[in-house]
Formats: C-alpha cells, structure tokens, sequence
C-alpha cells in the first residue's frame, strides 16, 4: 500500500538546505561488511521520506525528541555495535537492555521509532531495518534542530539478541572519569577527537539530578567563571537538584544557553567552567586533560570545524557493526521483539 509523503510538518527540506550550504555530505569508510548509501534505492526507495516525515512531525511536537533518538542511537551502536538491541524489550527468554543502570529512566523517543516503522511496514513490509530506521532518524533529528547534513550509510540488520550486561560495561557514566571514558570510545574504534566531538551532542541534551548533583554540589564553583549569571544558574541548579533525598528524576539541560539548538555552545560552557556533567567538564578541567582540552577550545571557537568533525564522527559511530547480526540476524516486524520465524531479506 503506497503511504502518502504529504505532511503538516515541512521544515525540514528547508534547514537541510541551509546546512548543505555549508556542510557537504562524509561518508568514513571501514565498517565490514560494507554500508552502502543506496541500500534501498530499489527495495524501498521512499525510506529516507518517511523517516524524514516522521522525525520532522517529533521534533516539532517535542524539541526534547531529538536528544531522545540521538542518545538512542548512541546507546545502542556501544552495545553488540548499531544494530537495534536496544530497542528490544524484555521476554521471558530475553533480558533486554533498557533497564540497565546506565539506560533505566534515562531513555526515550521509543515510540517514535514505533510509529516510522509502522509507516515503513506499510510501504515495504520487511525491508528495512530498525537498526537503520535509528541511524536514520538520529541524523534526521540533528537537522532539525539546526545541525549538519550528512549521508547515510544503510545495510545494517537487527539483532536477536541484547546484552543487559554490556549495557552496564560499555556506556560512560555521568560520574566517570576521563581515562576511563577515553577507553571506552577507544575500544569502540572510536578516537579521543571522537569522543570530543560526539560529547557536543550535549548541547541538546537534558540530564537528571542524580546525574549532576555531585558536580553542582562539588568541583562547580572551582571550575566555573564566577559571572553573575553562571552564579544564578548554579542556585537554580540547586532549587532543581536538593543536595540529598529528592527531586531524583528533576531535569536540567546541559547547555542552559541554547538547549533547543544544536551549536557549539556546549563548548563555551566548558571553557567556562559550567559543564553539567563531571565527565563532561572534565574534557576541559582534568589535569589529565590535555589532548581534550585542546580539542574543547577549537571547536568553541570555530563551529564549522565542530560541525565538519561531528558528521564525521557521527558516521563512524554508526558504522559499528555487529557481524553476528549480518550473519544471523534479521529485519525485524516490531522493533521491540525479535521475530517469531525467519524472516526472508527482501533488500
């Protein structure tokens, strides 16, 4: 059944546009076996319509929706690679990966991935995958909310399996401290220059209390610039974060300047000492900060750079693969559970 690409919510072609004037599409190569941009260019050529469509109608409704979908990618591709788990709930045979320390109450944007696939079951049922349906979405959700441009490399298949476990190992902490972080992107294949880059998606990020109390409660006046509106926003910090017992779940975002639009303030922010999170100002602020440091304070200065870096970045992210997702894996009917029987490739 053909799905009507009509809709309400159109401003996407026009700040793609935008971006594409300044920001040319990257595509890092290396993931095996290969990703390909025209992965569906037969099999089901409306996907990238669809997607768009979808995320435009999200992020409209919700400019938080857009930090949801890309923490969902993220969270996703440093657990068994970027292939879905995810978004797999638990079963009786199946302990998932959304309760996990690092993922329970912090997660979100489940249902709008949901929804694009039902849209994309309807134009081509059993094509494409929902680990491709996040990529997707997570590049499209950067746009609309002022980011670059960038193609997308597709093929991945999703997962039968997730790993509670990995879940709690791979992803950094809020509290975590830099060697430790550094080598968790490093064992993603990820550089230090990655890291940095990838950590700006901060700047349309939210995070809860008991993720940044010990940070306002700590180190926050020693690293911050004393200006009177980094004082104010350190006491409101504290009206929504008490020291001890409450307001758990309480958000704030991570960049108070611009939280709705993706730029480089996350980086002023930085050099200015008023990070949210401890993991994150100390890219700036750890004595052991010295490659990050740099990196923090090129690309305050120079949003181009940051943008051109972050597509980059971003891509190689999503080039992570799970090779036993391509050799046993699947295309899932509901991207919550695994399917009943096989399920025949039709891309």
């Amino acid at each position: 059944m053909a799905t009507s690409l009509g809709s309400t919510c159109s401003i996407f072609g026009f700040m793609a546009s935008l971006v594409l004037l300044g920001f040319g599409s990257r595509l890092t190569a290396g993931s095996d076996p290969p990703l390909t941009l025209d992965y569906y260019a037969k099999s089901c050529p409306t996907v990238l319509e669809i997607v768009r469509k979808e995320m435009e109608c999200a992020v409209l409704s919700d400019p938080r929706n857009a930090a949801f979908i890309v923490q969902l990618h993220f969270h996703d591709c440093f657990v068994q690679g970027c292939d879905g788990s995810v978004l797999l709930d638990n079963t009786i045979t199946l302990r998932g990966e959304k309760l996990a320390p690092t993922n329970i109450h912090s997660l979100g944007g489940f249902r709008i991935i949901d929804r694009i696939k039902n849209k994309l079951e309807s134009e081509c049922p059993g094509v494409v995958s929902c680990a491709d349906i996040l990529t997707i979405a997570a590049r499209d959700a950067i746009i609309l909310v002022g980011g670059p441009y960038w193609d997308v490399p597709l093929g991945r298949k999703d997962s039968r399996t997730a790993s509670y476990e990995l879940a709690a190992a791979n992803l950094p902490a809020p509290d975590e401290s830099l060697p430790s972080i550094i080598s968790k992107f490093l064992f993603q294949g990820l550089s230090v220059t990655d890291m940095v880059a990838l950590a700006g998606a901060h700047t349309i990020g939210m995070a809860q209390c008991k993720n940044f109390r010990s940070r306002i409660y700590g180190d926050y006046d020693l690293t911050s610039s004393k200006t009177l509106s980094s004082e104010s926003h350190l006491n409101e910090l504290k009206s929504i974060c008490p020291p001890i017992g409450r307001g758990e779940n309480n958000i704030a975002p991570m960049d108070y300047v611009t939280p709705n639009l993706f730029d480089n303030s996350f980086y002023h922010l930085l050099v200015n000492g008023e990070g949210l999170l401890n993991s994150d100002q100390e890219m700036y602020s750890s004595i052991l900060a010295v490659q990050t440091k740099e990196i923090v304070k090129k690309y305050a200065a120079d949003p181009i750079a940051f943008f051109v870096q972050f597509s980059e970045s971003f891509v190689k992210m999503g080039n992570i693969t799970n090779p036993e997702s391509f050799v046993n894996g699947e295309v899932r009917k509901n991207c919550r559970f695994v399917n009943t029987g096989a399920q025949k490739d039709s891309a």
